[in-house]
């Protein structure tokens, strides 16, 4: 009989990871983590399983001898601030082939795939029925593969769609945007503080928490979805954020500086995940911004 309380997190020692891990350990989940190289930060409870992603066989034989209820993949690469790598190939084969060995040990098997909003076209607020298209590297994997797990579900593959916006907490990596701003801050950068306020950037942020929670309550269910937006439903200017962070932190940093005005963002609508998971938002993004300058500063 399948053990319900098994998981498996690739890419378990990155934000999303650390924090799912700690949730689902202290939910009496069994957690097996799968990481491709050495890493800091490894959580007591946790099983780590050093993984090559390029061998199927490999995957497979770790699924068999697992059996877990879930798999939930947050082990792609993923762009920080003004990324121009290629993200295409290695996380296309690399998802690809954990879809495979799937579909070859056990269907039941229920793989959860974290998306990302960028694949998004901009028009303002979006759900679950908004178009998606093709930008770059990075949206033609995510949308590659969300078209491929549905062409599987003729064949019983059993899947969730997670389209996740931004989110943030201390285990966020040090190159992304929120970890730069508050670096900037510190360090009294100027220079990239007024280019980022100049820019006026607008979006859907959240608590990293709140997000993992989420994920938590989808594996709780034993539900499928083919899409699920989970977001705060709310439009925050990063300006706003900055302006926070100086005025609790320092007196010393000057903004003299006019914001571009800025059109080009997404806000997603969370109502389906309020309602199918009883999902409610603990946290916001300022919490975050102030939790990463207290561990920063400490």
């Amino acid at each position: 009989m399948r053990n319900t309380k098994k998981i498996i997190i690739s890419g378990a020692l990155g934000q999303n990871g650390i924090i799912l891990s700690k949730l689902l350990v202290k939910k009496k989940f069994s957690v097996y983590g799968l990481i491709n190289k050495k890493r800091k930060n490894k959580i007591k409870s946790v099983i780590y399983k050093k993984i090559n992603f390029n061998n199927l066989r490999e995957i497979e034989n770790i699924l068999k001898k697992i059996n877990p209820s879930h798999f939930i993949h947050f082990g792609s690469e993923n762009p920080n601030f003004n990324s121009k790598k290629n993200f295409f190939n290695k996380n296309y084969r690399f998802t690809k082939n954990i879809i495979t060995a799937i579909i070859k040990t056990d269907k039941n098997i229920n793989f959860i795939f974290p998306n990302s909003s960028q694949i998004f076209k901009k028009k303002k607020k979006v759900n679950e029925q908004s178009s998606i298209f093709i930008s770059d590297s990075y949206t033609k994997f995510r949308v590659k593969i969300f078209n491929y797990m549905m062409s599987l579900k003729k064949n019983n593959f059993k899947f969730s769609n997670l389209i996740l916006f931004n989110h943030d907490s201390i285990f966020r990596n040090k190159n992304f945007l929120l970890p730069r701003i508050v670096k900037s801050i510190v360090k009294k950068d100027l220079k990239f503080i007024k280019k980022i306020y100049k820019e006026n950037l607008i979006g859907d942020f959240s608590h990293a928490d709140d997000i993992c929670n989420a994920i938590y309550l989808l594996i709780k269910k034993k539900e499928c979805f083919d899409n699920i937006i989970i977001s705060s439903n709310l439009k925050t200017n990063v300006n706003d954020i900055i302006d926070f962070l100086i005025k609790k932190y320092t007196k010393q940093v000057k903004i003299d500086i006019k914001p571009d005005i800025n059109k080009n963002y997404i806000i997603g609508d969370n109502s389906l995940a309020k309602r199918k998971l009883n999902w409610k938002l603990k946290k916001n993004i300022f919490d975050a911004a102030d939790e990463i300058m207290k561990n920063y500063v400490k």
